[in-house]
């Protein structure tokens, strides 16, 4: 392979990272507390000036609720995935709103069927 052709893994990695932590919508602050890392770290690792060992990996993987292989994506990859990915986390959105709109229905809005019930006793 000659130099044009050659991954640049921590420029990936920094990037990716970067991408996630945004799309995460968290700060490098709040990021370095989820993953139990110092910010100076988060912030060295996306500017390329530190790399990681698998268990940082880990635990940012962990913190940002996303795959470890998402670190690695080349940015054509990432065009790929980022379909699928939002995907996800539409769904996720979604299913979180369904489960707090049922839980608001179900404890501030009377059961219509209980109330029937009721009307129907009183004739």
């Amino acid at each position: 392979m000659d130099g044009d052709n050659v991954f640049n893994i921590r420029g990936i990695f920094s990037k990716n990272l970067k991408r996630l932590r945004n799309a995460a919508n968290i700060s490098q602050l709040a990021l370095a507390g989820r993953a139990n890392l110092t910010h100076n770290f988060i912030n060295d690792i996306e500017n390329g000036k530190k790399w990681v060992s698998d268990d940082t990996i880990g635990k940012l993987a962990t913190a940002l609720k996303a795959e470890p292989y998402q670190f690695f994506l080349a940015e054509t990859k990432w065009n790929e995935k980022s379909a699928e990915i939002l995907a996800t986390y539409l769904s996720d959105i979604e299913n979180t709103f369904l489960n707090i709109t049922a839980e608001y229905r179900h404890r501030y809005i009377p059961d219509s069927s209980n109330s029937e019930e009721a009307d129907d006793d009183q004739l």
